[in-house]
């Protein structure tokens, strides 16, 4: 049977009062209007002398639109970020030379070539590239192969074999080996200086040789590769490092690697996987563009831009979507974040019911709509106990009892002395705020809330991480606190206070029979001389303060029972 039908009183519900309805709903405000008396007298007047008119009172900007607000940290310095790319050179490129020997390797002087021919004719040499780019084959003569590929090679090597034998010969060639390159790096490297590889070699492989790029003034976008002083090819980093792209141009000897001085830079932060100083191409980029280059974590909604423009300094606040028709120029701040509250809570419901223990609900739901959708044992269910516990509730119970042990500390740790016997006691008093303060930190409040009161249940509206307690009818009664022997009791219907924590032994010499709390199933907290007991009670027999200083002990008395409350423990003195 569903949660609500049990209950034999109706529904309490509480009313709020409630703006605009909905989202398509007309939002109103009301305008602030100051008399004229708050203007002192003598500005008043030399307002009224003005020949300009009416003030001007309308908006000087659209509040509600997200774009202006309190920044509260000055933009920062790009130079103050790494740049994107700074653990690049540590992956070890230059311990991974190349032989140079793949299918787009190109043929130069100096390089060998394996050619082996059987059948008709026998050959078997590994033959020099000579200085003309030519190799000699006995019975063809020389054959010219500079610039070409292995498959270009063996294409002519065997044209040039069967051209002499046409029948019944097999021609096989192999690039055996190539001639080592020494290339130049300079520019703004760690190390400028000439570094030995092979032709194939990759940028990287040199870049690596050289100590990698000065993080702090070097380019990651502006690297030329100068052959005879042209510009060859000029290579971007930021291709490899978001698409794994690299230009890969045959070195040849005596090449020169130039890695340009830094560009206009800009820095990233917020909701991003790493804060980096982004390097731009040009003076300017589009948001677009840098949404590609950062790598943005899940949920990113919003993007504060912050910069220097002509007119001044700006500070702009747009959604996701409108940043990435937006200019972003050298100097600028971009901070992305997660700003867009979710529409949907989860909450928890445990005890006696049926069907799942999580549910997803719209945020603006409450206590009696999740009721409604749960189905619950007839006769095994004490609907009438409902609580929650919300997490809200639990950051404020924990602050009330810091503030209210740091007031203890503050009150009897600092009072003077004035006699030798005061010392003393004030010591002894010390020992034992100290003792108790320390073991009631240690204690976690519960966050339970009081929703079920006299049959009634009131209609909260819930907040994401509430966890919803339906408990069972219960036969027992606990008897916990100071008393001899802490127990469990079946409920007798006529038995009192007394006679329950008589069956657990009685008080003991620490107790305070003066002050025994009820804990009610639904999470109230009741003093047991105004109630009378319901199955699923706790009787809280609370300690007695031991000391004779009558406001320290009204003080710690008033402490144990703010943390009985919140805790549901009797914090032993």
């Amino acid at each position: 049977m569903n949660v609500l039908r049990l209950l034999k009183r109706p529904l309490a519900v509480v009313a709020l009062a409630v703006v605009g309805s909905s989202a398509t709903s007309a939002v109103w405000a009301q305008s602030i209007s100051l008399p004229n008396s708050i203007v002192p007298a003598q500005q008043q007047g030399q307002l009224e002398g003005q020949s300009l008119g009416e003030v001007n009172d309308t908006p000087r900007a659209d509040w509600r639109s997200g774009t202006y607000g309190p920044v509260a940290a000055p933009p920062r310095d790009p130079d103050m970020l790494p740049p994107f790319g700074a653990n690049l050179f540590t992956g070890g490129f230059r311990g991974a030379m190349g032989d140079g020997l793949n299918s787009d390797y190109q043929v130069k002087p100096g390089d060998q070539v394996t050619v082996r021919a059987w059948g008709a004719f026998e050959f078997d040499r590994v033959l020099p590239v000579d200085a003309q780019g030519n190799i000699f084959i006995p019975g063809s003569g020389p054959l010219n192969i500079e610039g070409q590929n292995s498959q270009q090679v063996d294409n002519s090597v065997r044209r040039a074999i069967t051209a002499v034998y046409p029948d019944n010969v097999e021609v096989y060639t192999n690039l055996q080996g190539v001639q080592p390159v020494a290339v130049f790096v300079t520019g703004y490297v760690e190390n400028p200086g000439r570094y030995a590889g092979t032709p194939n070699d990759s940028l990287l492989y040199f870049l690596d040789q050289a100590g990698g790029i000065d993080q702090d003034l070097g380019s990651y976008r502006q690297i030329r590769i100068l052959r005879n002083s042209q510009t060859v090819a000029t290579v971007d980093l930021y291709d490899f490092l978001i698409n794994g792209s690299i230009a890969r141009p045959q070195f040849q000897d005596g090449d020169t690697i130039v890695v340009e001085e830094r560009g206009p830079a800009i820095a990233v932060g917020g909701d991003v996987h790493r804060e980096h100083r982004y390097e731009l191409v040009g003076n300017q980029l589009s948001g677009a563009e840098l949404v590609n280059l950062a790598r943005l974590k899940s949920g990113v909604s919003h993007v504060l831009l912050r910069g220097s423009r002509e007119e001044g300094p700006i500070a702009q606040y747009y959604p996701l979507d409108m940043f990435y028709g937006q200019t972003i120029r050298s100097g600028d701040e971009v901070l992305f974040s997660a700003d867009k509250r979710s529409e949907t809570i989860v909450v928890e419901v445990e005890g006696s019911y049926y069907g799942p223990s999580r549910y997803a609900l719209p945020r603006d739901a409450r206590l009696s709509e999740l009721l409604d959708a749960i189905a619950v044992p007839e006769r095994m269910t004490a609907v009438e106990s409902i609580s929650l516990q919300r997490e809200s509730v639990k950051e404020q119970q924990r602050q009330s009892m810091e503030d209210s042990l740091r007031r203890l500390e503050t009150t009897y740790l600092s009072a003077p002395s004035s006699t030798n016997e005061e010392a003393q006691v004030r010591a002894q008093e010390a020992e034992l705020i100290q003792d108790f303060v320390a073991r009631a930190r240690e204690l976690e409040p519960s966050g339970r809330m009081v929703v079920a009161y006299d049959g009634r249940i009131s209609d909260i509206r819930l907040q994401d991480g509430d966890v919803i307690t339906i408990p069972e009818i219960s036969d027992s009664m606990l008897i916990s606190g100071e008393v001899l022997v802490p127990q469990a009791a079946v409920y007798r219907p006529g038995m009192n206070v007394i006679d329950y924590i008589e069956s657990a032994g009685g008080f003991t010499n620490r107790a305070d029979d003066d002050h025994i709390l009820i804990v009610r199933q639904n999470g109230a907290v009741e003093n047991a001389r105004k109630v009378n007991l319901r199955p699923g009670d706790e009787i809280l027999v609370m300690p007695a303060a031991p000391t004779h200083n009558l406001q320290l002990a009204a003080t710690l008395t008033q402490i144990l029972y703010q943390v009985a409350v919140a805790t549901r423990v009797a914090v032993d003195l």
